[in-house]
């Protein structure tokens, strides 16, 4: 299987985010460090990224938490880099009032199809993106979507753990991707 790359979104994802539980289990999953997690800025996440995904042995499949989504989005539109997919969690709705105004410079994400196998994993109750955003931005990329109840942002402060549920998803999208 491919390897992953996590893409935390602003904040890096703390102590009790299940990417930083899952990276500190799996020596297969590694997280990709831009400059700065707290004032995001678009270009130089999507150096970030690229260096990451450059720097892998072989395709890696990226997991993506909140404003990550929007990263890998804007990112997939002008590299040519592969990856083997993309597992997008939370994605948040850059038109919403939630909306952070440090990440100002990743609205407007490209509304064209992704071109790597793609799955949105969304929550009913998300502050930052409502299950009608979700549905459309999975038409949009034309990738898969998964509506998995009331579980808030899907972070560390939904209460989640290591998020168990997701990890079997993930591994269920990463099956998948080898047919």
């Amino acid at each position: 299987m491919s390897d992953i790359i996590l893409l935390p979104g602003i904040g890096g994802s703390g102590e009790s985010h299940w990417q930083t539980l899952w990276e500190r289990r799996d020596a297969a999953m590694t997280r990709f460090q831009p400059g700065d997690w707290d004032k995001p800025e678009r270009g130089a996440w999507i150096d970030a990224l690229e260096t990451a995904v450059q720097g892998a042995a072989k395709p890696p499949v990226l997991v993506a938490h909140s404003l990550a989504c929007l990263l890998v989005a804007h990112w997939q539109a002008i590299s040519t880099t592969a990856v083997a997919g993309a597992f997008l969690v939370a994605v948040p709705d850059p038109g919403s009032d939630a909306f952070p105004q440090e990440a100002a410079s990743f609205a407007n994400p490209p509304e064209s199809p992704l071109r790597m196998p793609s799955l949105i994993v969304a929550s009913s109750n998300d502050p930052f993106g409502t299950p009608d955003s979700s549905r459309r931005r999975a038409a949009e990329w034309e990738c898969g979507l998964i509506e998995i109840g009331a579980a808030g942002h899907i972070n560390g402060q939904s209460g989640l753990g290591d998020w168990r549920e997701g990890l079997n998803l993930l591994t269920a999208f990463r099956a998948g991707l080898g047919r």
